[in-house]
Parts: C-alpha cells; sequence; structure tokens
C-alpha cells in the first residue's frame, strides 16, 4: 500500500464502495438488447462505406472515413474531394441506407421506451446502490399511516430505515411521506430482503394491518436469518388485539405494540396524570433530549451480580438512576431500594443521559470491579 493510500485511509477519506445484493443489470441489460441490431447495422455500413470510398475512387483511409461519416449521417458537407460517377451513386446508396437505419433506430427507441422500463430500472438501480451502504438500520415493511409516523419519528432521531411496499406508486408515496430509502416489492419475497440490505440491518418492523401478512414476514425474516447464520434480527410488529399480540409473540416477534391498548394507555396517563404525559413528551419521545432510558443486561458473568444497587453507585459517579429492575423470571421491581440485590440475567431500567446510560452499560458489562470502586 502507498504512502498516500495509507495516509487517506488513516484520515479516513476513502470511500468505501458498496454494492446491492441483489443486482438488476441483467435486467437493464435485457432492455438494452433491441439496440444491438441498430448499433450492429451502423459498423457494418461504416466499414463498407469506408472500403468502398477506398476501392472506388483511392481515397486515403482517414478521409474515406469522414466521407462516410458524414454521407452516412446525411450532413450535408459535401464532397471532401472529386467523386467519380460511380463514386456518387455508391454516395446515394449510403444516403439510403443512413436514412433507413436512422429510421428503424428511431423506431426501436420509442418502443422500447413506450413498452419497457428502462428509466424506473435505472432508478431502481441507483435505490440499491444508496441501501447498500447502510448499517444497522431498520426495514420497515408495509407502508401505512403507522408507518408514515414511524418514519417521521426516525427521520427526527436520524435513525436510518427503508420501507418496503409493493404499491405501483411508491416513488410518490416516499416523496409525500419522507422515505429517504423504498423499495418495491412484496415484502415477504426473498428480493425484497436482498433490495432491502436487511443482512445488515439491525431489525425488521412489520406494521401490516392484518395479521396474516405479519406472520407470514416474522416467519420469512426468522429463516432467512438462520440462512444467514447471523446473530438475531430485532423484529417488532403491530397488532389490533391482545390475542394477536400473543400470536405473533410465539411466532417469534421480539416485541408487539397493541395498538388499541397502547392507545388507552396514553389516555389514560393523559387523564390520570397529565404533567407525566408532559414530561414524557419532552424528555422521552422528543428527539435530542437531554434525558433518556434504556434498559442494561446483567449478564452471569458481570462483576454487580449479588451485589446491591447502592455498590454501584451509579447516581453519585455517572449520574444515572435504577428505577426499575427486571428479574429473570419476569417479576419487574419499581423504584428499587439501594439494599436491592442484582441478580444474574436481570435487567435494570437507567435514566440519565445517552452519554452517561452509555458509560452506565460499559461498567455493567466489565467482569472485574472497578479499581476507582475499591
Amino acid at each position: 500500500m502507498s504512502i498516500f493510500r495509507k495516509v487517506k485511509k488513516a484520515l479516513g477519506w476513502e470511500i468505501r464502495s458498496a454494492k446491492p445484493e441483489y443486482d438488476l443489470n441483467p435486467l437493464i441489460y435485457s432492455q438494452l438488447k433491441p439496440f444491438r441490431l441498430p448499433l450492429v447495422l451502423v459498423q457494418v455500413v461504416m466499414i463498407i462505406g469506408t472500403m468502398g470510398y477506398i476501392l472506388i475512387d483511392d481515397f486515403p483511409i482517414l478521409d474515406a472515413i469522414y466521407q462516410t461519416g458524414i454521407t452516412f449521417t446525411t450532413v450535408g458537407f459535401g464532397e471532401i474531394a472529386p467523386i467519380s460517377p460511380a463514386g456518387r451513386f455508391f454516395t446515394i446508396t449510403l444516403i439510403i441506407f443512413g436514412f433507413a437505419l436512422f429510421t428503424l433506430s428511431t423506431a426501436v427507441l420509442i418502443d422500447a421506451v413506450i413498452k419497457g422500463n428502462l428509466f424506473e430500472l435505472y432508478k431502481e438501480r441507483n435505490m440499491l446502490y444508496k441501501i447498500a451502504r447502510l448499517r444497522r438500520h431498520f426495514v420497515i415493511f408495509y407502508h401505512n399511516e403507522y408507518t408514515a409516523q414511524l418514519a417521521k419519528q426516525f427521520n427526527e432521531n436520524h435513525v436510518p430505515f427503508v420501507v418496503v411496499d409493493p404499491s405501483e406508486d411508491m416513488e410518490q408515496i416516499a416523496k409525500e411521506c419522507n422515505y429517504p430509502y423504498y423499495v418495491k416489492d412484496e415484502p415477504y419475497k426473498e428480493t425484497a430482503f436482498l433490495k432491502s440490505h436487511l443482512s445488515s440491518a439491525k431489525g425488521a418492523i412489520s406494521l401490516s394491518k392484518n395479521i396474516s401478512n405479519n406472520i407470514t414476514l416474522i416467519a420469512s425474516v426468522r429463516l432467512y436469518e438462520k440462512e444467514l447464520g447471523r446473530n438475531p434480527f430485532l423484529i417488532i410488529s403491530n397488532a389490533e388485539t391482545y390475542n394477536e399480540k400473543i400470536r405473533l409473540m410465539k411466532l417469534g416477534a421480539d416485541k408487539v405494540v397493541a395498538t388499541p391498548s397502547l392507545m388507552a394507555k396514553r389516555v389514560t396517563a393523559m387523564a390520570i396524570r397529565p404533567d407525566m404525559e408532559n414530561v414524557l413528551e419532552e424528555f422521552l419521545y422528543k428527539a435530542d433530549t437531554p434525558i433518556d432510558m434504556e434498559e442494561a443486561f446483567v449478564s452471569e458473568n458481570s462483576w454487580i451480580v449479588n451485589k446491591e444497587i447502592k455498590d454501584l453507585r451509579l447516581r453519585d459517579r455517572i449520574k444515572v438512576s435504577v428505577i426499575g429492575i427486571t428479574e429473570k423470571k419476569g417479576r419487574f421491581i419499581q423504584m428499587p431500594k439501594g439494599t436491592t440485590v442484582i441478580s444474574a440475567d436481570s435487567k435494570l431500567l437507567l435514566v440519565g443521559s445517552q452519554r452517561n446510560i452509555a458509560k452506565a452499560k460499559r461498567m455493567i458489562a466489565l467482569r472485574n470491579k472497578p479499581e476507582d470502586l475499591d
């Protein structure tokens, strides 16, 4: 590697090329097949014309090529040198063939544009190259009002995502709903997974109002996950009833939002504790908020296992508070005391700034107790 390339790599100037997993080039080439005959005929006529002027009027090869070109294209520049009667007859023949070939090429072009989808394929190809650069993004399947609202929140919080939907007017929908990346395809097909670059995604979100669509998609994503041999996708779905939520969870969804139930809880919170609802809107749901809430998983090898919460000194050292603990068996401890013992495979619900929560999660993941806590 040259010194210049090493400097570029060290400064981060090198741009990694990303190639889509689904190749549209064969389809594009199939659309260009009708143009092969006119192109071949142009080459044949140019060769015949050049050889004719060389043999009939003894033109130098460059003059013969030039005379053939201006005659064949019928630009009307005239003769570059005196031409014999036989040469003029040959020139008339070239003009006729040129006009016929021009007519044929125009007809082929119009037919390809009207009947084919060459421009659409090029647009899709450009979109796939943009999607191929994404990493740790979310793939949202099915467009509806839920997807539009989720896209708005993702855009505000700078979360990368791709929307997959088979609607014919998907390009117009993407403009109206501000979808930066989209794929027009059936969500459950493998081609949709390849086009949306699902292999590098963080998770999949299925927001169809039809539970059958969500079931099919969850099963397809889990099968695709096994084929890739990668870490499990985070699969989030929606349900219209509590029973549907249970079914989707059993089929492999990690999180299922029951829309009527969620709406009822939010309305209840607004009615009973409106001030708390304002706090949630201001700090937890707002983009670039100074306060965040996340769960930290406590593995069996973590040094905090069997320790009391006060031993972590999260509040005075990192300005992070533990407001809840979900034990391995699912029991949730709300607002635990400082003397509460932390068990393995539990989850700590942390509140603080995003930066401080990240520090707390790194400390919790350590095998050995930090020296500054001794």
